[in-house]
């Protein structure tokens, strides 16, 4: 039987290259690589308010307590108040956390103000700008907010932080005495560590 043209004709070519993985959406493809969406952090904008009222309330308590301090309890005499573990005992801090520069001779008064000066500004601004889901993170900062405005605003106005709160051990062991204000710049500086080492990556994770 004669050869038909369609037979004489050479092998078409094979193109065995490996063709990239899309997804079909309608009448178009996608590329898998862009459905993968990074999610959009929303600031907390005029929302930021509401942890101002909450460094606020940590400015009064701090206030009213360190006042209750001043006009109850007479300087350096323990009350006794959870043996032998918590006393109330006044005391005047000239410097920073722990006595540092206490002794310093009067400029530390300033140093210590401009510092937390500054640090509650640039909190006040970073709040506004603090992602919307971090609700621990803003906490914190809120928390550090109040507890270093508590602090100036003694620094300012006596020269010196007022504290009263005194935890020890009997006479072997005793944590240098604090205020409501050194209370929450603590618990807010734990706060934020928490959110920056378990959610901040979390919120930042793409979504498919």
């Amino acid at each position: 039987m004669p050869n038909s043209p369609e037979n004489n004709l050479p092998p078409a070519d094979v193109d065995h290259s490996p063709k990239p993985a899309h997804a079909t959406t309608g009448s178009s493809t996608t590329p898998r690589s862009r459905l993968t969406k990074t999610p959009k952090m929303i600031a907390n904008g005029n929302r930021a308010f509401i942890w101002y009222l909450l460094a606020l309330m940590v400015v009064i308590i701090d206030q009213w307590t360190k006042w209750l301090a001043e006009t109850k309890l007479t300087f350096h005499e323990p009350v006794p108040v959870i043996e032998p573990f918590l006393n109330w005992t006044l005391a005047y801090n000239y410097g920073a956390a722990f006595s540092f520069l206490a002794d310093a001779g009067g400029w530390q008064k300033w140093f210590f103000s401009g510092l937390a000066l500054v640090m509650a500004l640039f909190l006040i601004i970073y709040l506004i700008k603090a992602p919307r889901k971090a609700t621990l993170l803003s906490v914190g900062l809120a928390m550090v907010l109040g507890g270093a405005v508590g602090n100036l605003i003694d620094r300012m106005l006596h020269g010196h932080v007022i504290d009263f709160i005194h935890v020890h051990n009997a006479d072997v062991w005793h944590y240098p005495i604090f205020n409501i204000a050194d209370m929450g710049i603590s618990i807010g500086v734990a706060l934020i560590v928490i959110d920056m080492l378990f959610l901040e990556k979390k919120r930042e994770m793409p979504r498919s």
